[in-house]
């Protein structure tokens, strides 16, 4: 059997799993943490030659001898995925398996890639010890230095490393590595994303003294009242070399993040034989040290010196050190003894043009968009990170869900999702993927929660995974959403739990756990809706503990067309099969990260401050605090008054001490506007800014907002007479009924009912008048319920004019009414419906519809009329919500206002196109030829 469809080889000769600390030379380099600064660091991402096969039995043999000519490969960059480098295609599956389900065998046709580069290896480097590292490589691999064979490893988004000190020398080596595409492994990776291969992470060398400091967790403990704290070290030496080494210390130091020390000490070794690992712990205790949050992400800086028997210095090492606590007490999650709310998203690694291989910038920009969003969590659906993306969440602020590289979902198309899942043959492979997770990520204060993996149904192999992890690692929670009767998980968190049964979990008495959800909304398309009514739950319900949007972004890959167009493929644009379309469409920003209206809505819906009115006479309103840990000392209000859209009236309001989850009442100094016009609407508007600049938003940067209508009764308003208009005018033929005025002529046809011209000074206002429709582009997230709509035919709906009557009101007001059935073909369900169209001698048209459903009728996606006017009405201004999008189940994000744009500018543009461009709660809409 081939190493890569046995299950019970996970990897050979790879190190075991532990945290990266990188050796630095002197003190300054380690506190920086800049990898490059290190002299005992070697990058060896960049151009590799590359081979590509069809199968591993078509690679070229012996490649991975030195005396192999590959000058004649292509290159390739390292790291990349190679698919998106014109070696094979992208192939998208959200569930099933894109090869024969037939455990653990892999198909013959398994594409493979073969790579070599060539490394140096310093002079200074002798006598050390030297890793090769991969943080990632999809699927399995074989590495050969200098001819010799290495190691394999499995896992893909687990780092793999191994010893290669024995097969170097000082100067030039080869490196080679053959990447198989499908392996066993691949069974466990079905994760609803791209399957692309290759070296997709960074490649690296580290040179460590022979004996060195290997592994380091520490562990925060804080006392009874979360102030005093215990800073836990353990410690583990490694000698890599034959002889016994004495009299090893590790001098620590704790420096704050003014760089001042806070706390030293020193740890001894006893002696360590050589090939051993030996331990050591030491406690320290510290006053009330500044505490990590997601909303005050402190950190320390723990630095390691390694010492010889001679007092020499061996090597300098640093580690992030986040004073925080994590438990399940009285039923929640808390955190520094406080039940956060998680205001989460999940996210893949994904990039337009990189694919899987995401830079370190685009993880950085991806941190910052949700940072300015309010969101303050993430779950890592459904594989480890980058490593660096971690260290980005300890520094920005983010609670993390770091969740396995685990998903078996097509098993559940082929009738048994639980089959690797309860098979012990799985079990180490399982256990793996926990292990060297847990193990990689132990020390970021960011994760608060370590989650078994993803939708790979429920058995022995799980609780195998929770066992180990709760007996390495106590501190923080277990997740699984699978494991429904909570059995070995501290949450419940069924994903897109309806909200009815999230109240239903949050009335139950005496309840142990907390319900988070790892999934609940789902932002595909044109979504998601309804976020304001889970969260007004969230808040209401202390067992409720938020949730996770499904998904953060649009996995779209960048294509230009000949004519250099752009756009973004989903499934089937490289003719892959099978595949599962633009569900991988499915995040709240686009695939360039411009947030998409459902993340405007999301930042609005979960954003910090909240406001209700106490007083309004007084000018009073109940200003809320719904952070976790800050107060709002940070935030500026500015206030202003607008009516109709325009501000008459602005000013700064004074915040009182209001600390994290308190309320206060705030006086807004507005005065009453003289006059107070009839019909004009007043509204107060408060921005809640950022003072001062932080590490991820600049001054000024609009953390919240509240709109509070303003209801002033005008006194003594003046009646503006209104000018006579010349009488209307009525005229019929057989085809059609004329209303005419001064200056309009409105034509309605008497065969088909509906207005067929409307002219205003001679120019015509319509292409087609409006009609009743109950029909609307489909959008994503309407897959379970269009073929409701489709078989009730309601994209082909016909008018039937049945009757159509005139009445002359008065000389200045004619009705017309028609009654009209609407109904579909081939069916005998429809609706009976009554217009009432009333034309006044000033020009107003004033439309009142009423209909009756006939026959057995789905839910409607729209009721509504549509007409069509001329294309040179290209310039729209309107008063109503905006400026973006919204829809009546979506529309929080967007105040009452005086907007204007192009009529191109309405539209959204979905990756797939789908209803879009909707403005709610419009009062009036002028559409121009003007600009």
């Amino acid at each position: 059997m081939h190493d890569w469809e046995n299950p019970a080889v996970l990897g050979r000769n790879r190190l075991e799993a532990h945290t990266l600390l990188l050796p630095y030379d002197e003190e300054k380099a380690a506190i920086d943490g800049e990898r490059g600064s290190s002299p005992w660091f070697r990058l060896l991402n960049g151009s590799w030659h590359f081979h590509y096969a069809e199968s591993p039995a078509e690679a070229p043999a012996g490649f991975f001898s030195p005396s192999f000519d590959s000058s004649a490969w292509d290159r390739i960059d390292v790291p990349s995925n190679w698919q998106l480098k014109g070696y094979g295609r992208p192939h998208y599956t959200n569930v099933i398996y894109p090869f024969p389900v037939d455990p653990p065998r892999v198909p013959s046709e398994n594409p493979t890639g073969s790579y070599r580069r060539e490394f140096v290896i310093p002079a200074f480097w002798a006598d050390r010890q030297i890793t090769l590292r991969f943080e990632g490589v999809d699927s399995a691999f074989y590495v050969w230095v200098n001819g010799r064979q290495v190691g394999f490893s499995k896992g893909s988004r687990i780092p793999a490393e191994f010893d290669i000190t024995p097969y170097v020398r000082p100067g030039k080596n080869l490196l080679a590595v053959q990447v198989h595409q499908w392996s066993d492994g691949s069974y466990l990776e079905d994760q609803d994303m791209w399957w692309l291969s290759g070296i997709f992470r960074d490649v690296y060398l580290v040179a460590n003294p022979r004996v060195q400091l290997f592994d380091l967790r520490t562990v925060t403990q804080l006392d009874a009242d979360y102030r005093d704290a215990v800073l836990r070290i353990e410690l583990q030496l490694k000698n890599y070399g034959e002889e016994t080494a004495q009299g090893y210390k590790v001098r620590y130091n704790l420096l704050d993040a003014n760089l001042q020390s806070v706390s030293t000490g020193t740890v001894r070794f006893s002696e360590v034989a050589g090939g051993q690992i030996i331990a050591a712990t030491v406690d320290q205790p510290l006053s009330n040290p500044h505490k990590w949050t997601a909303e005050t992400p402190y950190l320390y800086t723990l630095l390691l010196t390694l010492l010889d028997g001679a007092a020499n210095e061996v090597e300098v090492k640093a580690s992030r050190v986040g004073f925080r606590q994590v438990e399940l007490k009285g039923g929640n999650l808390l955190v520094n003894g406080v039940a956060v709310m998680f205001k989460g998203v999940n996210r893949h690694e994904t990039h337009p043009d990189l694919g899987r291989a995401v830079s370190l910038e685009s993880m950085r920009q991806d941190i910052l968009l949700m940072k300015r969003h309010n969101i303050n969590a993430i779950r890592t659906s459904h594989y480890c990170n980058d490593p660096r993306f971690y260290d980005l969440c300890d520094y920005y602020g983010m609670y993390v869900i770091d969740e396995a590289d685990l998903e078996t979902h097509g098993f559940g198309r082929v009738g048994n999702i639980n089959q690797l899942s309860d098979d012990p043959a799985w079990e180490a492979a399982y256990l793996d993927r926990m292990e060297r997770m847990v193990r990689r990520d132990k020390n970021h204060p960011c994760i608060v929660m370590w989650s078994l993996g993803n939708e790979s149904g429920y058995g022995r192999n799980h609780k195998a995974m929770a066992a180990w992890t709760r007996s390495y690692d106590d501190t923080r929670l277990i997740h699984y959403d699978r494991d429904m009767e909570m059995e070995v998980t501290d949450l419940y968190s069924v994903m897109y739990s309806p909200l009815e049964k999230c109240i239903a979990l949050a009335e139950e008495p005496n309840y142990t756990k907390p319900v988070i959800l790892c999934e609940y909304a789902h932002a595909m398309g044109n979504g998601p809706g309804g976020l304001k009514e889970y969260w007004e739950a969230f808040y209401k319900y202390p067992r409720l503990q938020g949730g996770f949007v499904w998904e953060f972004v649009d996995h779209g890959l960048r294509q230009v067309t000949p004519d250099g167009k752009e756009w973004f493929a989903y499934g089937g644009d490289f003719g892959e099969q099978p595949n599962d379309g633009n569900f991988v469409i499915d995040g709240l920003v686009f695939p360039d990260r411009t947030p998409s209206p459902g993340m405007l809505e999301y930042k609005k819906v979960i954003e910090p401050v909240h406001v209700t009115v106490h007083d309004l006479s007084q000018g009073e309103l109940m200003v809320s605090n719904r952070y976790d840990f800050l107060s709002l000392d940070h935030l500026q209000a500015i206030w202003r008054v607008e009516a109709d859209g325009q501000v008459i009236e602005s000013g700064v309001l004074t915040l009182p001490h209001i600390p994290a989850g308190e309320s206060a009442v705030v006086k807004v100094a507005f005065s009453r506007p003289s006059p107070v016009w009839s019909g004009v609407e007043y509204f107060l508007n408060i921005d809640f800014k950022l003072a001062c600049p932080t590490n991820w938003a600049e001054a000024g940067h609009v953390v919240a907002w509240t709109q509070v209508a303003l209801d002033f009764k005008p006194i003594n308003v003046p009646v503006v007479p209104q000018p006579a208009f010349a009488p209307l005018q009525v005229d019929r033929d057989t085809r059609q009924i004329v209303v005419s005025g001064a200056d309009f002529a409105l034509s309605f046809n008497r065969i088909y009912g509906g207005i067929t011209s409307w002219r205003y000074q001679g120019v015509e206002m319509l292409a087609a008048g409006p009609r009743l429709h109950f029909w609307r582009a489909l959008i994503d997230n309407d897959r379970r319920i269009k073929d409701q709509w489709l078989n009730a035919r309601l994209h082909q709906l016909t008018h039937r004019l049945d009757a159509m009557e005139v009445t002359q009101l008065d000389d200045n007001t004619v009705q017309v009414t028609e009654q009209v059935r609407i109904a579909p073909p081939v069916l005998t369900l429809g609706f009976a419906c009554t217009y009432t169209y009333t034309i006044h001698a000033n020009g107003d048209l004033f439309i009142g519809v009423h209909g009756i459903p006939q026959g057995e009728l789905p839910a409607l996606p729209r009721i509504g009329l549509q007409m069509r006017i001329p294309g040179e009405f290209s310039q729209v201004r309107w008063y109503g919500r905006g400026p973006g999008e919204c829809y009546i189940d979506s529309k929080m994000a967007n105040r009452v206002g005086l907007y204007g744009c192009t009529v191109d500018e309405l539209y959204t543009p979905y990756i797939f196109p789908q209803e879009n461009g909707n403005r709610t709660d419009v009062r009036w809409v002028a559409l121009t030829t003007l600009r």
